[in-house]
């Protein structure tokens, strides 16, 4: 009898909230969104329409996923290094029966609005039955510069648009039919594994390969190493003529960067000043003065102080901490 299943990607370290989102706790287990965290947050709102839970995410992740994913039912893929979504969802499509339907979220992103999203899965569950890869597209509220775009007519997809500058996002909100892309995806294992064995069959291969040798849920590490590292985006979902997208209407943000959860702590009361500052993390008593939309992230051994406007840059500070091997990423 086929399943639905929630796939739960988990391999990003979330380099742009640097200095609270660090290797050891990636911003998906940070508890920070009314006491709970993203990836809690996700297996609680998938639990409405999926029987099942499959985790596929490094290391350092399942641990921290352990204690989340104890109630409900579930398996764990352990990725020995990362080779992007493509290999990760075919992992779980491997893993799953060829009917199930699989429900692939990230474990990062925030969304409110349970019935329009319920609403949302539902429809994309239906299109899936019938043999569709399906992704849900979402209302653009404001010319976003740090999301890809969906360009769709109805339920059918014309184009996948990379991340724009301002005036082209803005051209694309006048527009009236481009959806922010969430990366979030609905299909059978069967309809994926066929598509992806179709238009790259090299990421097919070798993770097919990988998969097989694992042990207990564990990849290979050489094994994975040989896996090309794509995204289902450009491995897929640009080139299959099998694409139906699903207009949504929830509430929804990748949490990506200072910028998006300044805007949510602002929503729920967070205090910031007269000229838009904000202070995140420990609290010390704090003062900006002839600054504005400044945003301080206070951590036990990091202090981020940055103008709003460069939240997307967080991750070069991060990136070459990396490069220094320092203990603070």
């Amino acid at each position: 009898m086929e399943r639905t299943i929630n796939v739960i990607l988990s391999g990003g370290v979330g380099s742009r909230l640097w200095p609270l989102s660090r290797k050891s706790k990636p911003k998906q287990y940070l508890p920070i969104f009314n006491n709970k965290s993203l990836f809690a947050l996700t297996i609680e709102r998938n639990q409405k329409v999926c029987q099942h839970v499959m985790l596929v995410g490094s290391v350092q992740n399942i641990d921290l996923a352990k204690d989340d994913l104890a109630p409900v039912s579930h398996d764990i893929i352990v990725e020995a290094v990362p080779r992007n979504t493509a290999a990760a969802i075919a992992f779980a499509a491997f893993a799953a029966n060829p009917d199930d339907i699989l429900i692939v979220t990230p474990s990062d992103h925030l969304i409110e609005g349970e019935e329009q999203y319920l609403q949302a899965v539902k429809r994309g569950i239906e299109f899936a039955k019938e043999g569709y890869l399906v992704t849900f597209g979402i209302n653009p509220t404001r010319p976003e510069t740090g999301y890809g775009y969906i360009e769709s007519e109805g339920n059918d997809v014309l184009s996948f648009r990379e991340k724009p500058n301002v005036e082209t996002a803005k051209d694309f909100l006048k527009s009236g039919n481009f959806l922010w892309n969430s990366g979030i995806f609905c299909f059978k294992a069967s309809t994926y594994l066929h598509e992806l064995e179709r238009f790259d069959p090299k990421v097919y291969n070798a993770a097919k390969t990988a998969f097989d040798a694992a042990e207990d849920g564990v990849l290979d590490v050489e094994l994975s190493r040989k896996i090309p590292s794509k995204s289902v985006d450009y491995a897929i979902m640009e080139r299959s003529d099998s694409i139906k997208v699903v207009p949504s209407f929830f509430q929804w943000s990748d949490m990506g960067s200072f910028d998006s959860l300044y805007d949510y702590l602002v929503a729920k009361g967070h205090p910031r000043d007269e000229h838009g500052n904000m202070v995140i993390g420990e609290t010390k008593h704090t003062v900006f003065l002839g600054v504005r939309n400044c945003v301080v992230v206070n951590t036990d051994d990091a202090l981020l102080i940055m103008d709003k406007a460069f939240a997307q840059d967080v991750k070069h500070i991060y990136e070459q901490l990396e490069k220094e091997n320092s203990g603070l990423v």
